[in-house]
This record gives C-alpha cells, structure tokens and sequence, in this order.
C-alpha cells in the first residue's frame, strides 16, 4: 500500500489537461478584454501554442495507461453512456476547437467578433473537460473517490495552476499582466480551499473501510506526504509572489520554476489521491 506512483499516466494527464484548461482561461480573457494592439495579440496567440503542445502531450502520457494504445479511439465508443468515453470526447472537442482557433488567429482568418465568441467556447469547453474528468471517478464502488471531494479537487488543481500558467505565458509574449494580482489570489485561494478540502478529507479517511481494509490505511505516510505537496504549492506561489511584491513584476524564468513548482505538488497530490483507491469487497462501513 502507497502512494499511486503507478498511475503516472493518469496523474500527468489529468494534472496537465486541469491546468491547460486554466492558463486558456486566462490567456483568453486577456483576448476578450480588447486592451492589447495587434501587435500584442499576436504574440499572445504565438505563446498560445504552447498551450496546445501541452494538451497534446497529456493526450499523449494517457495512452500509456491504455493496454493497447493503438486502440485507443475504441475510448470513444461509448459517448454518453460512459463517463471515460465523455472525458475523452470533451478534451478531443476542447483541443481541437481551441487549436482550430489558435490556427485561424495565427494564419490572420479569424475576424475580430467571431474570434472573441470561439475563445468564450473554448473556455466553456475547457471547463467542460474538467468536469468530465470528475465523472470517472465518481465510481460508487470506490468509496474514497465516490465524493464532492474529488470534484473539488479537481477544480482547484485547474485554479490553483492555471492562473500561473496564463500568466506566464502571457509574460513570455511581453505582456506586462494587468490582472496578475488577481489572478495571485485566485491561486492563493484556491491553495487555502486545497488545505482544507484535505483536512476534511483526512478526517473521513478513518470512518471508511472495507470487510478487508481501512481506507486511513491505504497510504500510512498519508499526513506527512500531504505536508510536503503543501510546501511545493506555497514555494511555487512564493515565486510568483515575493518578486511581485517587492519588484512589481516577475520575470519569466521566476513563473517557470513557480509554474514547475506547483505541477510538483499538484502530481504529489494526485498520487495521493489514486493511492486512495479501494473497492468497497463484502461491504462498505463509515
């Protein structure tokens, strides 16, 4: 019993796509907002690539998990009956509608006012995508994973790196990010909400078993693990924060070792959290 270092796929996968999801929020408002010159805009879009190349890679770590990878369209094949095939279905239609635009803006096709309502959709896309992922896991033979808290948790991991991810991708097109203290405390938030989504979370742990095991045992180090993922998440913030604070910006090279930073601990606790895993056997108690 341990942490479910074995599902590495599934961690980068979903990890990447919640925080994917997220820096495309950001990056789009800033979009919407009319305030950057052509010349701005275009770089954005360039950075937004970027983006895509993530996506693609998530993609990508997920079809190790899959016996066959190169059966992996058969995942489709249930659309609207299975929550695995939906998962797939809306961060296909997530990708390919936000790189379709991300094409079109680069290649100088995509009028102004159509621009603004295909980035509003492919957040809306985004977020269902996110919402998708929360679905699989909400297995009623799977106590510990069958609750709002894997929902929640979902959430937050796309809140608590998306923020970063836009703003470092918006830094990286030379933008100066006028929202960057709100979005610092839309992450910030989201690490407090985090903390204590996992203490309520450890406190049920112990009223969950099994007629063959005790969910608080499933990952002795479970307490001091969970520590350690929220020294990385505030060490990844402090680098977005300290520099801001006493600078008034922060350079590139700062977001990515926070951006970095807080993927790490975000990973930790999506180990953490596939470590849960348990069947409910003869019988569920709680």
């Amino acid at each position: 019993m341990g942490a479910g270092w074995h599902e590495w796929p599934l961690m980068l996968f979903t990890v990447t796509g919640q925080f994917v999801v997220g820096g495309m929020i950001v990056i789009g408002l800033a979009l919407i907002s009319g305030k950057l010159t052509e010349r701005e805009a275009r770089a954005v879009h360039g950075s937004m690539l970027f983006l895509w190349l993530l996506i693609g890679a998530a993609f990508a770590a997920s079809l190790m998990h899959l016996g066959t990878p190169l059966r992996a369209f058969n995942s489709l094949n249930r659309i609207g009956e299975s929550a695995l095939s939906n998962e797939v279905a809306a961060g296909l239609l997530f990708s390919i509608v936000g790189g379709l635009y991300w094409l079109l803006a680069m290649v100088k096709k995509m009028p102004q006012a159509l621009g603004r309502v295909w980035l509003v959709v492919t957040m809306l896309l985004g977020l269902l995508f996110v919402y998708a992922m929360t679905r699989v896991y909400q297995v009623e033979t799977v106590p510990t994973w069958h609750s709002g808290y894997t929902t929640i948790n979902f959430l937050l991991s796309m809140l608590i790196g998306g923020p970063l991810l836009g703003a470092l991708l918006l830094r990286a097109a030379g933008l100066e990010v006028g929202a960057r203290n709100q979005l610092i405390l839309v992450s910030v938030f989201a690490v407090l909400l985090s903390l204590a989504v996992a203490l309520l979370q450890t406190s049920e742990l112990a009223m969950i078993s099994s007629s063959v095991q005790q969910a608080s045992a499933l990952i002795p180090a479970y307490g001091q693990l969970m520590v350690w993922r929220l020294v990385l998440l505030v060490l990844g913030l402090s680098c977005w924060i300290f520099p801001q604070l006493h600078y008034g910006n922060v350079s590139v090279l700062g977001l990515l070792l926070g951006l970095i930073l807080l993927f790490a601990g975000e990973l930790l606790g999506r180990a953490l959290f596939y470590g849960l895993h348990m069947t409910v056997g003869v019988s569920v108690g709680s």
